[in-house]
């Protein structure tokens, strides 16, 4: 197979390219090459971020801000913005509830505050910062192509079917109030939110590149995002296969393993990714960050670095690390708790949490191996049977249908029809799924105080919103168990007690990986919830290459782990790259088995 890492498409490029897909796949570093070979080209490009957990920044070593467009540096042509979600619900709430300062009562101003502080204010505020670059000509007025890096997957289809939602909801509510605020406001918003769906889905303004790493699972989520994306009538659609193994002869062993797992994944590609145009993306030896790195992915094949003091960054001490089964062995001796993996996208949070569920039920303890994550797959994940374990998933879908079964068959059953309909009606508001999956996930905080839960937690965005939620119920019950003088407890306190909960954080030995799985750590710090131990996963280094071209990447590696090690994590596991897809429970062990010896017998 040849890895033409060229996109074909540039010189015809339409108005708007979107970049999306399972996070970690390498959105952000296409979509800053994409925009980089269209400015090369002459054209006059806009480079937006609509992710919570943005990087333009990192990528191209410059701040860039949420407001106004900011130019790179060394690019003629090139402007990047972010669109900050938590600023977007800002300035959304500003504009709702500033007119009615002064003018309406301060309780009923309070509570207007109160409604707008949900989860879907934030993203309804950020999708229509979003929408405005789509369908006002005046906001990108000067420029030929605007490329958006665009939010993980979960997020990404929640923000595209709000129009159908919301107007849903519009045309269904009577009560002249919802959890965005007044009515009235939201009805202005239905034709910019119905013109951006349509540009979405417009072959001659828009291209959905659907990007994935040359892997089964994140296969499997690019087939369900196209099928998904496909149902809103968005078919404009490419597919991005990113991090092919380059061609040669190679004799490494695990070389050759990265080649074969590459080429069985394409081989056994999804029906709906059968159909789409196909680019592929060959592996870089280096990390994608500065202009020179991200031109090179493009321009031609990846050139195997000669190997030597040249290519190597930060002492090969940094493998003097822990493996995860050191982590297991401290985690068991608690005997019970609650223990959350967390982190980016794509970084392999399923796995490790499927891993340390698996080795403590082998150690035969009860173990609750569950998830919030809207695109799970614990179940493929491992794949069997197991003795004391078992798997089950925090479906929002089900979790919301069930909570309004709940209330209407108790609060509903006292009402007369006006105020049974004026219920439903309530129910209906989106910010029903996010009270629903929060009953569900302190239901499985509590089960942690008789045996193991272990939650494996959806993308960065999701569990911060989640986590939120969680506070904001605390907040809630701590105002009225402080006034009865009593004493409580709530999930929220659970979660910042270390001898109850192990927060466990995920990430890659990469730069991008790395300072995100920071930036989450500060973020639970403000929630006084200290991380107890760091995960870094898949390790070419501590697999132990001989190929040239692996060395070179591994060797990128290693400043990358001493920095978690020394700096950032109160403890650190090293978990290697394996040959085989960790699946089933004979490979998910052989991960806590592992040792920098190697695997042990």
């Amino acid at each position: 197979m040849s890895v033409d890492v060229r996109w074909p498409f540039c010189k015809d490029a339409p108005r708007h390219l979107f970049f999306t897909g399972k996070g970690g796949v390498g959105k952000t570093s296409l979509a800053c090459a994409t925009a980089l070979a269209l400015a090369d080209l002459g054209k006059k490009v806009l480079l937006v971020s609509t992710d919570p957990a943005s990087n333009l920044q990192h990528v191209f070593h410059m701040d860039i801000g949420d407001r106004e467009p900011v130019a790179v540096p060394d690019v003629p042509g090139l402007c990047a913005l972010n669109i900050d979600p938590e600023a977007a619900a800002q300035a959304y709430r500003d504009r709702v509830v500033g007119p009615v300062r002064g003018v309406l009562p301060d309780a009923t101003v309070r509570e207007m505050e109160e409604q707008l502080s949900g989860a879907c204010t934030t993203e309804i505020a950020a999708f229509d910062e979003f929408t405005l670059l789509l369908t006002d000509a005046g906001a990108t007025t000067g420029f030929d192509h605007i490329v958006f890096d665009t939010a993980p997957t979960g997020h990404t289809l929640r923000l595209l079917s709000l129009p159908t939602a919301w107007s849903g909801f519009l045309a269904a509510n009577q009560s002249g109030a919802s959890c965005l605020g007044p009515l009235a406001g939201l009805e202005k918003q239905q034709r910019q939110y119905k013109a951006a769906v349509e540009s979405l889905a417009d072959d001659q303004k828009t291209v959905l590149i659907l990007v994935s790493r040359p892997q089964r699972a994140a296969l499997n989520e690019a087939a369900r995002t196209q099928a998904e994306l496909a149902g809103l009538g968005i078919r404009n659609q490419r597919l991005a296969v990113n991090g092919l193994m380059p061609e040669g002869e190679r004799e490494d062993p695990l070389a050759k393993a990265m080649a074969q797992r590459d080429q069985a994944a394409l081989a056994e590609l999804p029906g709906g990714l059968k159909s789409l145009p196909m680019d592929r993306i060959a592996l870089q030896p280096r990390n994608l960050v500065g202009v020179p790195a991200l031109r090179a992915l493009l321009e031609t094949d990846a050139v195997v670095p000669t190997v030597g003091t040249e290519t190597t960054e930060g002492d090969s001490t940094a493998l003097e690390t822990n493996s995860l089964a050191t982590l297991v062995d401290e985690l068991e001796a608690d005997g019970r708790g609650l223990i959350m993996v967390m982190g980016k996208g794509g970084v392999g949070k399923t796995t490790m949490a499927a891993a340390i569920a698996l080795e403590l039920a082998r150690r035969g303890h009860a173990v609750d191996l569950t998830t919030t994550d809207p695109a799970a797959h614990l179940v493929e994940t491992v794949a069997g049977d197991v003795e004391g374990l078992t798997v089950s998933r925090i479906d929002p879908k089900a979790e919301t249908e069930r909570y309004c079964r709940h209330i209407l068959e108790t609060k509903g059953q006292h009402l007369d029809e006006a105020g049974r309909a004026l219920l439903e009606e309530d129910l209906r508001s989106p910010c029903t799924e996010e009270i629903a999956v929060f009953q569900a996930f302190a239901t499985a905080i509590d089960e942690a105080a008789h045996r193991f839960v272990v939650v494996d937690t959806a993308p960065t965005g999701h569990t911060l919103l989640l986590l939120d939620a969680t506070g904001a119920y605390h907040r809630e019950i701590a105002r009225h168990q402080a006034a009865a003088s009593t004493a409580f407890s709530t999930p929220m306190m659970k979660l910042q007690d270390p001898a109850f909960t192990k927060m466990i954080l995920v990430t890659l030995p990469e730069t991008t990986p790395v300072l995100e799985a920071a930036a989450l750590q500060e973020d639970l710090r403000r929630a006084d919830i200290e991380p107890w131990a760091w995960i870094i996963n898949g390790s070419l280094a501590a697999a132990g290459p001989a190929d040239p071209f692996l060395l070179a990447r591994a060797a990128t590696e290693l400043g990358q782990i001493e920095t978690v090690r020394e700096e950032l994590a109160r403890r650190t596991a090293l978990v290697p790259w394996l040959a085989t897809e960790p699946t089933g429970t004979e490979n998910l062990q052989s991960l806590v088995r592992f040792n920098l010896e190697g695997l042990s017998a």
